[in-house]
């Protein structure tokens, strides 16, 4: 069995402790998503369970915590680090000018039809030509996705407005 720690990928935690799944969604509802075979076996092999406390909008030393304690292991040494790549900004950035989106998409519909939006997100952002922006909506933080984009060199500002985030990304 491996160690719960920041890294470790929701998929493996599961996989290895199949009887954490409840536990998570003790933890946030948001989690029950993984009841979803489709999410389960695409965004839960790439997402960590920091990404995954990011999406859900809570401490992940608290989560890892809780999921070794469950698993009966030491909950001390939790991981390393707390943060993430995408980070959720209140200021607008310089280069976000709204007229330079060029195209949006609503990845909540998608979501709630039960499909997985990464292929199309990653798609539409490669498509972008220096200085345009492209806008999607989600009803988390996408934060896997906003680090493989960030990751790749895009610029990326994110602002919740209600329930909804919106997403910008655009080349650097």
């Amino acid at each position: 069995m491996r160690p719960i720690t920041f890294q470790t990928k929701v998929y493996e935690l599961l996989e290895d402790y199949p009887q954490l799944e409840d536990i998570l969604t003790e933890i946030s509802p948001a989690f029950a998503k993984l009841k979803n075979p489709i999410l389960r076996r695409t965004i839960a092999r790439v997402t960590t369970i920091q990404q995954a406390a990011a999406v859900a909008g809570i401490e992940a030393g608290e989560v890892v915590r809780r999921l070794r304690i469950a698993a009966g292991l030491s909950d001390s040494d939790a991981g390393v680090n707390n943060t993430t790549g995408a980070a959720l900004e209140s200021e607008q950035p310089d280069w976000f000018l709204p007229e330079k989106v060029i195209v949006r998409y609503d990845a909540v519909k998608t979501l709630d039809a039960g499909d997985v939006p990464m292929a199309e997100i990653l798609r539409l952002s490669n498509s972008l030509q220096e200085g345009q922006i492209f806008e999607f909506s989600s009803p988390f933080l996408p934060t896997p996705i906003l680090d493989m984009l960030s990751a790749k060199g895009f610029k990326i500002w994110s602002k919740r407005e209600g329930a909804i985030f919106f997403n910008r990304v655009t080349k650097s």
